[in-house]
């Protein structure tokens, strides 16, 4: 059965675009045009994915990824914003938006993001990665797509979970931002800043003291490491 995609946003035209663009692609696609409505649509029936507008009336899209985040099932979102805004781009992703694209964008790149970011929910384990890895009381089935630290299930993100487990199978590595960029997005080039927040969430979550990171440790010029606790 197709996959289902929520598209939300208030401009028609660019809705059809993105619309008819999904629909060929082969996605089964569900049109909503202010974020009260998307919030009952997902409530009524949870798609694979939502593109998600910032500009939205009623409530806006940051307020939208907000109540979505606080589902259990953590539907994966691709937020559209206006070119430039830098604020609501980096706080899209600090609310737990899994990728981003400024307007004006193509299309066609639309639905390569969408690909990959249902790609990756899916849960396509790499080849000869490890099913489970684990450090000092955080263990991460890759598999299962599940979390734990000390017991204790993790809310990740899908970029979370996937940068969580790509330095953890990297252990002592510095990588630089664009190379995390490209290794576990995807992505040959965008805004490194899309990497550095991340990396605030996954310490928020996995570290005793986010301000004194011990696990996911920065490396000044080049980027960051993840640093074995031990066990």
């Amino acid at each position: 059965m197709a996959q289902r995609v929520l598209v939300v946003d208030d401009d028609r035209t660019v809705s059809d675009v993105v619309c008819r663009y999904l629909e060929h692609a082969g996605y089964r696609v569900e049109h909503v045009g202010d974020g009260a409505a998307a919030l009952a649509a997902v409530a009524a029936a949870p798609p694979q994915l939502v593109v998600l507008d910032v500009m939205l009336p009623v409530l806006d899209g940051l307020e939208v990824c907000r109540r979505l985040r606080q589902r259990p099932d953590a539907v994966p979102i691709v937020m559209l914003t206006a070119r430039g805004d830098e604020a609501d781009r980096i706080l899209g992703l600090q609310l737990g938006a899994d990728d981003y694209l400024s307007k004006p964008f193509s299309p066609r790149e639309l639905v390569l993001r969408v690909r990959s970011v249902l790609r990756r929910a899916g849960g396509e384990p790499a080849p000869a990665a490890p099913a489970v890895l684990a450090d000092g009381g955080l263990v991460v089935e890759t598999g299962a797509r599940v979390a734990r630290l000390h017991g204790r299930e993790l809310a990740l993100t899908l970029r979370e979970f996937d940068l969580l487990a790509f330095l953890l199978r990297h252990p002592g590595r510095a990588f630089h931002r664009a190379e995390l960029l490209d290794r576990v997005w995807g992505w040959r080039f965008g805004d490194q800043s899309t990497v550095t927040v991340h990396v605030r969430r996954l310490r928020e979550k996995v570290e005793a003291d986010p301000a004194d990171p011990r696990r996911i440790v920065t490396v000044w010029g080049v980027g960051y490491r993840y640093e074995p606790t031990g066990g």
